[in-house]
């Protein structure tokens, strides 16, 4: 029984060796994503194709969001996608209001998540 127990111990340490060489990785990676632009561009105006693409990708992006969050919400039968629609509503009313994209995608969560509580 004590040679399970220790069989087991070693093979366990050897997993959480594993497991932190895999968040050590994942972090170094996660930090390079994040570094690189900077690295690259330093102080230098962005290139004329970045400065579009960040201009275009949040909008786009939050387009395909709202298409997704939208895909299965049936509009011909009881209650008629209400809920999702007020939803949409309000954060498009909060945005033009406030122009916070931030505030806008998380008051609408907050809605949409009390509307389907009601």
């Amino acid at each position: 029984m004590n040679n399970l127990f220790l069989m087991t111990a070693a093979a366990g340490a050897q997993q959480g060796g594993s497991v932190l060489a895999v968040i050590l990785v994942c972090a170094v990676v996660t930090f390079l994503t994040r570094a690189i632009p900077f690295l690259i561009f330093g102080n230098r105006e962005l290139p004329g194709v970045v400065q579009y693409l960040g201009d275009a990708l949040p909008p786009a992006i939050m387009v395909i969001l709202v298409l997704y969050f939208l895909k299965d919400t049936q509009f011909t039968v009881a209650p008629y996608g209400v809920k999702e629609v007020l939803a949409c509503i309000f954060v498009i009313l909060i945005h033009a209001r406030k122009k916070n994209m931030y505030l806008s995608v998380i008051s609408g969560t907050l809605l949409y998540m009390l509307l389907l509580h009601i």
